[in-house]
């Protein structure tokens, strides 16, 4: 069971090692882009080109869709990025539901592990496979794999990395599940951990108040998706901007108010407190992902200038 990129992965391997996929369950085909055409999941296509059974339920409790899930017979079933699932079908197989998470838990439960780590500054992560109970992500630990999150590494980089670290750790998952000898560890209950929420657009706003390093975290923990995004006021003209990569420059001398762009032909750069953002690769609406210096050919920036 899972719907994007990262599921694939996990798909692909079980299927490389000839397990037999009873049944891909994955979401339903949705519009999307300007043409609003309908779109298969990643896991979709992927299950589409290897002739696998497919199910894309929009109900999960339906009695239609628990009959057909019974009438595979699965003894075992795997969730890698999907939706929080009924008791009735996370119980149905004989060996259980293990979910492949990406984090230590149980530190960053929740929809957005990923881009939450990056944007609070962590150094290490991880992956982890657990048995589903009826809360999200709180059920009992079978296997841990950590993994280093480089200064400067990006969201959709540590993306790439978790998920080839996630295949081979599920591939170890099934294999004791086979032989039996699974031990399991309860997770911990602390008022210490930290929540991988769901991000919306206001999420991804820039604060540029915050510290150099707050603010490179948080660009980073959102490039290249759905990524950070700012408004470049320029005299009276507003301008919603994206930001997929960043440099930062430390500077605690600088008395610059938080916001003020420093440009040239080639360069914009944003004060915060404690250094300068120099944005690198930025997106205008309507217009392509572009270089900043590219942008800045086809941008008449006034010196009163500033982000918000």
């Amino acid at each position: 069971m899972g719907t994007p990129d990262f599921a694939v992965a996990t798909l692909a391997t079980l299927v490389e090692h000839k397990y037999d996929i009873v049944g891909v369950i994955t979401a339903p085909d949705r519009p999307a882009g300007r043409g609003r055409k309908l779109q298969q999941s990643a896991v979709k296509q992927y299950a589409v080109a290897h002739h696998l059974n497919i199910m894309q339920p929009t109900n999960l409790k339906s009695e239609a869709f628990i009959g057909e899930l019974e009438a595979l017979k699965a003894n075992l079933q795997i969730v890698v990025a999907f939706r929080m699932l009924p008791k009735v079908i996370w119980s149905m197989p004989l060996y259980g539901t293990f979910n492949l998470h990406a984090s230590l838990l149980p530190q960053y439960r929740g929809a957005a592990p990923i881009n939450w780590a990056i944007m609070n500054g962590e150094t290490e992560t991880g992956v982890t496979t657990f048995f589903i109970d009826d809360k999200i992500d709180t059920g009992e630990i079978i296997l841990q794999e950590k993994a280093k999150i480089r200064p400067e590494e990006t969201a959709g980089e540590l993306h790439d990395k978790l998920m080839n670290l996630g295949r081979s750790l599920v591939l170890k998952t099934v294999k004791l599940i086979e032989e039996g000898s699974v031990e399991t560890t309860k997770q911990e209950s602390s008022s210490e951990i930290k929540s991988a929420y769901k991000i919306h657009k206001e999420t991804c706003k820039v604060d540029w108040n915050s510290s150099l390093n707050e603010v490179f975290n948080h660009i980073r923990g959102l490039s290249p998706y759905p990524a950070s995004w700012t408004t470049l006021v320029n005299g009276e003209e507003s301008i919603f901007l994206k930001i997929y990569a960043v440099k930062k420059e430390e500077d605690q001398t600088h008395n610059l108010k938080p916001g003020t762009i420093i440009f040239t032909k080639k360069e914009l750069k944003v004060a915060v407190r404690g250094g300068y953002i120099e944005l690198l690769e930025i997106q205008l609406p309507g217009k392509r992902k572009m270089k900043t210096s590219e942008v800045l050919n086809g941008l008449n920036l006034l010196k009163s200038a500033y982000v918000s």
